[in-house]
């Protein structure tokens, strides 16, 4: 593989000289800004060999570098060893941007090559400004992918499918009319949607088109006059395409979009720089009075409704049964000796799968034993994977893709016998994570006002993670979703109730081991205070903490309470699901402590 790394790195240097380019970015993403990627859009995988979900790949004549970030340092470094790729780690002070890198290696009025599909237009004006200084110059109309790439995979075909009322709990034609109201809010008439959860949400439609997220390929334009939704015919069933009429959704193909916006009548149009491509804004007609802003879905979706509210419930129910059921099953089966990373990953899912409404796995599971856990987003293959062994921790974090809800979940399991280290930084996770789980705060409070909350257990100890403790999650839709965060970076969005996001400070150290304990929390009111409304977390999560690495006289009166009461809620709510060894289990495990 490493060879072959070499040689398409060759082909697209030798692809550049032809088309007199001196660099080419290729990010992780595509024309939606999607996190996560139909195969066709995998070209910076295909590239270098790297799995991450983030990263950027640059490449001139005489470099190439893979920029990302802490989740994936320890997963890039194996990857990109003997490629001819160096990885350059993002938040670190000692390590470039891409631009300043660009503007030391290229000569004054060089020519850096990007295709204009893959870049949204706030990233474009940033690489633009700062390669400026230099005279650089960014061409964006390249398909070098595709002369290089000859086995590309093709453009997602999979059908669309409705998502019932009964679990989205809010029609399209409210949410159409909601959506306008928060585009007139921007002086804006029309709005062009690129986000595919947005359009999932907006339509009450999910697809298939991307593993682990249900959404399709597609755009969505709502003007004064029609709803139009930009898809490839193919995927429009006989039932949905009358869905679609029902609900007055026009349709044009999907590949059309660009000369459908270059003919588009004078009006005010709202884009979201950060979800636009750069493609596509050139592309929109010049009589079009642009109007650059928030897109209102992402903060309509992000609140939940009761009808909602009460599918996630019990959506936690059905995935902590299986959760349960599988901790019972891995404390017997570890001691064998037969299981490994990949097995117990396997056994994980076949447990999900006896629940109602079950639809797969919300991402690819990260189960990482001992020192492949402090890979912060690790994945097993056949080359990794490892045998447990009765001692050590097992980090497991996944989740399942319900109708009725999304779940995320981690447990840091300990196997058998831990050392002082083990148990003092998991116990400072976990107290962390309670921290952040009995917060109280004003209405109007940031997620970066809280997020210190949840580190500080562990700064005290010069401990620290550089990824964000909490993001938002979908319904029945992708595992990272925003507006909302909980991170130290400065996020202007507020939290709302309604709002579902993780809760997942962790501690990872290189060749040891890695600690992370996940819970789901919903905003709910907490009562009127001192200046208005006051709000707290509902955890929604229902699965045992794992006890056995916690140093106890650690945790304060207070601490051991919340545990307590978060085990007691676990057994009241799972309990009657389980047979007499599964219960007599998890009655141990939720025992006080």
């Amino acid at each position: 593989m490493k060879k072959e790394i070499q040689n398409r790195l060759k082909a697209l240097r030798q692809e550049m000289k032809n088309r007199n380019l001196d660099a080419f970015i290729i990010p992780s993403t595509d024309p939606h800004m999607s996190e996560y990627v139909a195969p066709h859009w995998g070209a910076r995988e295909w590239l270098s060999g790297f799995t991450g979900s983030a990263g950027t790949v640059v490449v001139t004549q005489k470099m190439a570098g893979l920029w990302t970030d802490s989740r994936y340092f320890i997963q890039a470094e194996e990857q990109l060893k003997d490629t001819g790729i160096t990885l350059y780690k993002e938040m670190l002070p000692e390590t470039p941007s891409i631009a300043q890198m660009l503007c030391s290696e290229l000569q004054t009025c060089g020519i850096v090559g990007i295709d204009g599909q893959m870049f949204s237009l706030a990233q474009y004006e940033s690489l633009r400004q700062e390669l400026e200084s230099a005279a650089i110059q960014i061409e964006s109309d390249t398909t070098i992918i595709d002369e290089i790439w000859k086995e590309r995979p093709a453009l997602p075909d999979e059908p669309v499918f409705v998502y019932g009322m009964e679990y989205a709990g809010q029609s399209v034609a409210d949410k159409i009319a909601a959506i306008k109201n928060g585009a007139s809010r921007l002086k804006s008439k029309s709005i062009f949607i690129s986000a595919l959860d947005e359009i999932a949400w907006a339509l009450n439609l999910r697809g298939n088109d991307v593993a682990y997220n249900p959404v399709f390929i597609s755009y969505l334009l709502i003007t004064p006059e029609e709803n139009l939704l930009f898809i490839d015919p193919s995927k429009i069933t006989a039932e949905v395409a009358e869905y679609l009429k029902e609900n007055d959704i026009k349709q044009a193909a999907y590949l059309e979009t660009p000369h459908y916006l270059n003919k588009m009548a004078s009006t005010s149009l709202l884009i979201q720089p950060t979800k636009t491509n750069y493609a596509i804004y050139e592309a929109i007609s010049p009589e079009c009075n642009l109007i650059f802003g928030e897109s209102p879905v992402a903060l309509l979706k992000s609140i939940r409704n009761e009808v909602e509210i009460t599918g996630v419930h019990q959506a936690m129910i059905r995935d902590g049964i299986a959760m349960v059921r599988f901790l019972h099953w891995l404390e017997k089966a570890v001691p064998q000796g037969n299981e490994s990373e990949l097995s117990i990953t396997a056994k994980l899912e076949s447990f999900r799968k006896m629940g109602d409404l079950y639809r797969g796995n919300s991402f690819n599971t990260i189960a990482g034993y001992g020192p492949h856990a402090a890979i912060i987003h690790y994945s097993a293959t056949t080359e990794s994977d490892i045998k447990l062994e009765p001692r050590g921790f097992l980090l497991l974090d996944s989740g399942g893709q319900y109708l009725d809800g999304t779940t995320d979940i981690t447990r840091t399991i300990a196997l058998g016998e831990l050392n002082d280290e083990e148990k003092e930084d998991y116990t400072l996770v976990l107290k962390g994570h309670i921290a952040l789980s009995m917060a109280k705060f004003p209405e109007g409070t940031r997620g970066a006002q809280l997020d210190v909350l949840a580190r500080m257990p562990l700064w005290q100890k010069g401990i620290n993670y550089l990824y964000g403790t909490g993001h938002g999650i979908g319904h029945f839709l992708n595992v990272h979703e925003g507006p909302q965060s909980i991170r130290m970076n400065e996020n202007p969005v507020t939290l709302r109730t309604g709002m579902v996001t993780s809760n997942e400070p962790g501690a990872y150290k290189a060749g040891k081991h890695g600690i992370r304990i996940e819970n789901l929390i919903l905003t709910i009111e907490a009562g009127e205070g001192m200046y208005g409304k006051y709000f707290e977390f509902e955890t929604l999560t229902l699965c045992p903490i794992c006890t056995k690495g916690i140093i106890v006289e650690a945790l304060s009166a207070e601490e051991r309470q919340w545990l307590n009461n978060y085990h007691k809620q676990v057994f009241d709510k799972i309990e009657s699901a389980l047979n007499e060894d599964e219960r007599a289990w998890l009655k141990e495990a939720t025992k006080c402590i």
